[in-house]
């Protein structure tokens, strides 16, 4: 994470102005908690939390320069034979094997993993409907330097993990509009190389994330109006340090420009652990490449 964005193509394209919601004034500790993620208004936490009204931008135009070696995400289209999201058996059935394809295919690993899932919904998680829940607004990474070889350590069987530890990995979070267009809450990418290491705080939840402090460094995109045909990948951890996008920080926000009638967002997010082989490894070493 250089914190960088030297000769970035972005200057210029069109922004709104969005409200995000940054820890401010951190403690040493943040306190554990028994969920997997930061709650959706980060009134949970010890540290004080502080919104900044950044630009957002449409990174839109910007599709066919996306990477996720350089920015950590990007948007692709994706035809997904899903009826129902909310069927979590459906999703694990269907949806799982459909996200290990993309993503095998978008990242050239020889192996993906999808181990996990999001739906969210503010209606139906207020309404108490069992697995669903909100977007959350608190600026956060889904892994750390800690938490991403410990998934990988929890997932697979012992010695198979201890082998893909040794070379290259990668945590992906894959988020789809389950109806669009999104035109409430959508989601804001943080560009990686405008993060610096000292932004990221280590927070312990049941797995420890990354919790985010403001930087008006930070360069913030969204992809107004999507539909349920496309699709963000968004890298939240990679085993590499060469310069290549590690944590790609995210949160929902509110869309100012949004009509008053605008549906609440649904979402589903699945996360992935995707592995290299010791090819790939050595030669991402010696020279960083493009996803």
């Amino acid at each position: 994470m250089s914190g960088s964005t030297d000769d970035d193509p972005a200057e210029g394209l069109s922004h709104i102005e969005g409200s995000l919601l940054y820890l401010a004034d951190p403690v040493e500790t943040l306190a554990a908690s028994d969920s997997n993620e930061p709650p959706p208004d980060a009134s949970g936490w010890p540290g004080r939390s502080r919104r900044y009204t950044m630009p957002i931008r449409d990174g839109r135009p910007l599709v066919q320069e996306l990477s996720l070696d350089k920015q950590g995400f990007v948007l692709v289209r994706n035809h997904t034979a899903v009826s129902n999201f909310y069927d979590e058996p459906e999703v694990r059935a269907v949806y799982y094997p459909e996200v290990e394809r993309l993503v095998k295919q978008a990242t050239g690993a020889t192996k993906v993993l999808v181990f996990a899932h999001d739906v969210r919904s503010v209606l139906k998680a207020r309404e108490g409907e069992k697995g669903v829940r909100e977007p959350v607004a608190p600026v956060h990474n889904d892994y750390t330097i800690k938490s991403g070889p410990q998934h990988v350590r929890e997932l697979l069987e012992p010695d198979d993990a201890e082998e893909r530890l040794k070379n290259r990995f990668a945590e992906i979070n894959v988020w789809r509009p389950i109806r669009g267009p999104v035109l409430s809450t959508p989601l804001a990418v943080c560009d990686s190389r405008s993060i610096a290491q000292k932004d990221l705080v280590p927070t312990d939840l049941k797995h420890e994330v990354y919790m985010v402090t403001f930087n008006p460094k930070h360069r913030w995109f969204y992809f107004p109006d999507m539909e349920t045909n496309e699709v963000l990948l968004i890298k939240g951890f990679d085993s590499m340090e060469d310069g290549r996008a590690r944590f790609t920080a995210h949160a929902a926000f509110e869309d100012p420009t949004a009509p008053s009638f605008a549906p609440a967002r649904e979402s589903i997010e699945a996360r992935a652990l995707v592995f290299y082989g010791p090819e790939t490894f050595r030669r991402s070493t010696s020279r960083p490449g493009l996803v």
